[in-house]
C-alpha cells in the first residue's frame, strides 16, 4: 500500500509482541539529520512503548545511507541483537546518485536478510523532496521509525 494511503504510525497494538526481553541495534545515517533524527526518535519511543529497555537499544551512526549496509552487517556479526534496524533518508537530486544509493542499500539489506539469522529492518526513506521526507518522519503520514520498530519486534519474535 502506498504511504500516501496509510499512516506509518498506525498499527494494531494488540498484534505487537512484548519486547522486554529483546535487544535491538539501530544504525542511523548522519546525512539529512533533521529527518534521520526524527526517524530515530520515533523508533526508540516505539520500542520502549512495547517494553524494550533503554539499555537494550543500541544506536550507532554512519556517515551516509550507503554505509548503513556495513553498519548493519557489523551489528549482525558482533553484538547479539534480536533485530537490527537501519534508518536513513535519500532525497532525489539532479543526478543519478539517488538511484545508485537507493538500489545499493536495498540490495545490501536484502542480501543481509537472505544470508543471516538476524532480521535487518529496512528504514530508508527514498523521497522526491524534503517535504515528502518530513511527511514520513513524524509529519502528516506518521513516522517510518515507528513502523520499523514494530517490524523489528515482530521479526525478532518470528
Amino acid at each position: 500500500m502506498a504511504t500516501a494511503l496509510h499512516n506509518l504510525s498506525d498499527y494494531d497494538l494488540s498484534k505487537v509482541p512484548d519486547a522486554s526481553n529483546m535487544t535491538f541495534g539501530i544504525v542511523v545515517a548522519e546525512w539529512n539529520p533533521e529527518i534521520t533524527g526524527a526517524l530515530l526518535k520515533g523508533c526508540v519511543n516505539t520500542l520502549e512503548r512495547h517494553g524494550a529497555l533503554p539499555e537494550n537499544i543500541h544506536v550507532k551512526t554512519v556517515p551516509g545511507s550507503f554505509e548503513l549496509i556495513y553498519g548493519a552487517r557489523q551489528m549482525t556479526l558482533n553484538d547479539g541483537y534480536d533485530a537490527v534496524i537501519i534508518l536513513g533518508s535519500v532525497i532525489r537530486g539532479e543526478t543519478p546518485h539517488f538511484d545508485y544509493i537507493c538500489q545499493g542499500v536495498t540490495q545490501g539489506i536484502a542480501h543481509l536478510n537472505a544470508t543471516n539469522n538476524i532480521p535487518v529492518v529496512y528504514g530508508l526513506l527514498t523521497t522526491n523532496d524534503l517535504q515528502q521526507a518530513k511527511d514520513r518522519a513524524g509529519g502528516r503520514l506518521g513516522n517510518k521509525g515507528d513502523e520499523c520498530a514494530v517490524v523489528a519486534i515482530k521479526m525478532a519474535k518470528f
